[in-house]
């Protein structure tokens, strides 16, 4: 594993949340598969293979399959999930000719991974996960639209399966807790859940912000962190869709599935944000709206939200995230301290401090860290070492969430008040020809929320 195996643990945040305790410290051995695995006989006949299935076909779940397969040892694709049955041939298909073409390349992270996803072991429809957990695998990789990652998390860990859930964990309160809840027995299970917040597995940040914990820059007064940019995809409906279809195929632009990009997106941001603070805020009050992105085919969404986050020491983290085109672009986080400035950002440049001293930027070679994530947990995996990011992830999930709600409410919103009272978005049913829990009106736009009037918990 990188150096970045403190914050998987303790580490990650003063002030936890439910009570929970920090993960277990990184390096400790592990018993049963895990232990297993790192001795080379996960299976009989000792082999060292470890099988994976992928739970939601789209980009980012092809692309973590194909990062996790390019990792040192046997891995192989076993299973694929996803609630549609085109996603899940097309994922496959692209998989394949991806690992083909890096073995025809020689590519030696690719040797020994394989690609059998036998027809018998590709599922689709809304319980196709639950197929997958049962089809003989040792880890899931969990990328389906964020509001189903709670439900999946539980179902995974009661099968005993390694994780790698893509962020955030949740889209409201009652997703934070139950993963937390979840995460609990996946600890006292021994399985390792890792979740897809690259920075922390980025060197350059690693050390970056380990200096910033030293007092680099003194106390942290300050964060400034931003995710503006242009807009993303849209699915234009089909007439033969139900309305729960149409929002699985455009579920960026209905919070139920997405969280709003602030959420989905965000909280790459926000999640360093707190890693610099070394906690998570307390209260957020902000703005946001939607200016530009009026059409009803963008849901119910803001495209631009301004929130400003307190944290019990006082200082504050300022956050802005935009999707507007022909606007000025940033996806960076800067820190204000009582002795100096941090910029840093997951380009070409890392970490910069800048004290009275001097300047001092981040030495460490740019690399994947969407690669190195897996690269950290395949690793700790056959070495048989604890590896639990859930505690952050969680935390990093619910600041999200609090900066929604503030945004959505145009009121001050309490850290407790939002963990405790925030409203169940989920659906009653998961089903094709179920109602989901937003609908359009008779000229087909759908409600957005007004600040002032929109209720974001229960009383």
């Amino acid at each position: 594993m990188s150096e970045n195996t403190n914050h998987t643990g303790e580490g990650s945040s003063r002030r936890t949340f439910l009570k929970t305790t920090s993960a277990l410290v990184g390096g400790a051995m592990l018993g049963g598969v895990n232990a297993q695995l790192a001795r080379g006989a996960a299976h009989p006949g000792g082999s060292d293979e470890i099988k994976i299935a992928l739970i939601g076909c789209g980009g980012r779940g092809t692309g973590a399959a194909l990062q996790a397969l390019a990792t040192k040892g046997k891995v192989t694709l076993w299973a694929a999930a996803d609630a549609f049955a085109d996603n899940m041939r097309a994922s496959i298909d692209n998989i394949k000719k991806q690992v083909e073409r890096g073995k025809r390349d020689g590519d030696e992270l690719l040797k020994d991974a394989t690609v059998n996803v036998s027809p018998e072991r590709q599922f689709d429809g809304f319980d196709a996960y639950k197929k997958a957990l049962d089809s003989g695998v040792d880890l899931v990789i969990l990328a389906t639209p964020p509001g189903f990652r709670p439900i999946h998390f539980d179902a995974a860990v009661e099968a005993g399966k390694h994780i790698f859930m893509e962020k955030p964990l949740a889209t409201d309160a009652p997703g934070v807790r139950r993963v937390l809840a979840t995460n609990e027995k996946a600890k006292e299970k021994n399985l390792m859940v890792a979740v897809g917040l690259q920075r922390r597995h980025d060197q350059r940040y690693v050390e970056t912000i380990k200096r910033i914990h030293d007092g680099a820059i003194g106390d942290v007064i300050a964060t400034r962190v931003y995710w503006n940019g242009g807009g993303l995809w849209v699915r234009p409906r089909k007439p033969e869709q139900t309305e729960m279809e149409y929002q699985m195929r455009n579920w960026y632009y209905f919070t139920w599935l997405c969280g709003d990009h602030i959420v989905e997106q965000h909280i790459h941001n926000l999640d360093v944000g707190n890693w610099i603070h070394n906690a998570h805020p307390i209260s957020a009050q902000g703005m946001g709206g939607r200016q530009v992105r009026t059409g009803k085919e963008y849901g119910e969404i803001f495209d631009h939200h301004a929130v400003e986050f307190t944290f019990a020491d006082g200082s504050r983290m300022f956050s802005q995230c935009r999707h507007m085109e022909g606007c000025a672009s940033e996806v960076r986080e800067h820190a204000h301290g009582s002795k100096g400035t941090l910029d840093i950002d997951d380009g070409d440049h890392g970490g910069v401090i800048i004290t009275k001293e001097g300047k001092w930027q981040s030495p460490g070679e740019k690399k994947d860290n969407h690669h190195q994530e897996h690269h950290d947990l395949f690793a700790a995996l056959r070495d048989g070492r604890t590896y639990n990011e859930v505690q952050y992830g969680a935390e990093s999930t619910m600041t999200a969430i609090l900066g929604r709600m503030a945004t959505y409410s145009g009121k001050i919103i309490k850290w407790d008040d939002a963990l405790a009272k925030g409203i169940n978005l989920a659906p009653k049913n998961y089903d094709f020809s179920a109602t989901p829990p937003v609908l359009p009106n008779k000229d087909g736009f759908y409600p957005v929320p007004v600040p002032g009037k929109h209720k974001v918990m229960t009383s």
